[in-house]
């Protein structure tokens, strides 16, 4: 992995972390927090449209979409249990 393909691979993890961040709770992480829950949500995005058919990424947007959609699960998958 080349430096330019890092920096995409983090700002996309950053856009899709603070829009879940947002969209669960009003408001990001920070940057670091972010960037690691965009991430991990790009992964379990990935996994759940793999799961449902849908194919994950496809250019930019579709990337953020997918980062965004896994992190947001994964936001609502951590409120359960801290509820719990």
């Amino acid at each position: 992995m080349d430096i330019t393909a890092l920096v995409i691979f983090l700002a996309i993890g950053a856009a899709a972390g603070w829009l879940a961040g947002t969209l669960m709770k009003g408001g990001g992480f920070g940057l670091l927090g972010n960037i690691v829950v965009g991430i991990l949500g790009a992964v379990l995005g990935g996994y759940i449209f793999s799961l449902l058919g849908i194919a994950a990424g496809g250019g930019l947007i579709g990337s953020i979409l997918t980062a965004t959609v896994g992190a947001a699960v994964l936001l609502f998958i951590v409120k359960l249990i801290k509820r719990a």
